[in-house]
C-alpha cells in the first residue's frame, strides 16, 4: 500500500546527513528497527525505492528517516538532499527483520546506525538501556550521527571508533575479531549488526568464529 506524505522538516545532522521529518498516515504503525521502500513522489523519481528505517519512535505523530546523502551521481538520496519542506514522498509498506530480542551489543558501520535508533531511543524513553553496549565505526569524527544524542543516553556504554583519521578523541581501531574478542565482555548476549555489506558479513564471520550462536545475531539478510 502507498501513502503520499510531506516533508515537514529537514535537519542537517551531519556534513552529509539529513533527517527528514514528515506526515504520518493515520494507523501506521512499524516496530523500532523496521523500515520501508521510499521514493519521491516526481515524475522521474516515483519508481526509484529505496530502503530507509525509521528513526522516531511508534508514538510519536510524524514519521523521521535519517539518510546519509551521496551527491557523486544523481541518483535518489543527490535529489532528496534538494527537496524542500512541504515536497512529498512515497512510502509504503513496513518490513525488516532488525528488532529488540534483549540486552546485547549494537554495532554499527556509519548509516548503519539507522535501524539502531529507534531501537535505542524506545530504550532509553522505557528506562531499559542497562546492560546495551554501543560499537560504533565511522571514518572520521564529523561522520558521527547523533553523537551527542547517543553520549546523553543513560545506561549505554559506548565505543566510537574512527578508522580513517589519525588523532582525535575517539578509538581507530576497525571492529573486527581482535577488536571483540578484547572489547565483548560476554558472548552469550545478542548482537545487532548493521552497516556496509561486507562488514556486516565479516563481522557475521568474526562472531561465529568466536562462538556465537547464531540465533543470537541480528541483521538484516
Amino acid at each position: 500500500m502507498e501513502h503520499i506524505v510531506k516533508i515537514i522538516s529537514i535537519i542537517h545532522i551531519t556534513h552529509n546527513v539529513r533527517q527528514f521529518d514528515i506526515e504520518k498516515p493515520k494507523g501506521f504503525h512499524f516496530t523500532p528497527g523496521q523500515a520501508t521502500d521510499v521514493s519521491i513522489n516526481e515524475k522521474k523519481w516515483k519508481d526509484e525505492l529505496r530502503p530507509f528505517t525509521f528513526t522516531c519512535l511508534n508514538d510519536d505523530p510524524y514519521l523521521q528517516f535519517t539518510i546519509k546523502i551521496y551527491t557523486d551521481h544523481d541518483g535518489v538520496t543527490n535529489r532528496l538532499g534538494q527537496l524542500n519542506v512541504g515536497d512529498e514522498l512515497i512510502i509504503r509498506d513496513v518490513w525488516g527483520a532488525i528488532e529488540y530480542k534483549g540486552p546485547g551489543y549494537f554495532i554499527a558501520g556509519g548509516a548503519g546506525i539507522t535501524p539502531f535508533i529507534a531501537i535505542l531511543r524506545q530504550l532509553n524513553k522505557d528506562g531499559k538501556l542497562k546492560g546495551n553496549t554501543l560499537f560504533f565505526s565511522n571514518q572520521t569524527d564529523e561522520d558521527i550521527i547523533y553523537e551527542e544524542e547517543l553520549k546523553l543516553m543513560d545506561g549505554l556504554d559506548i565505543l566510537f571508533t574512527t578508522t580513517r583519521q589519525k588523532g582525535g578523541k575517539n578509538d581507530h581501531r576497525k571492529i573486527n575479531a581482535n577488536f571483540l574478542r578484547t572489547e565483548v565482555k560476554d558472548f552469550k548476549k545478542h548482537f545487532y549488526v548493521c552497516g556496509p555489506d561486507q562488514m556486516v558479513a565479516d563481522i557475521n564471520e568474526a562472531l561465529e568464529k568466536l562462538g556465537v550462536k547464531a540465533d543470537t545475531v541480528v541483521f538484516e539478510k
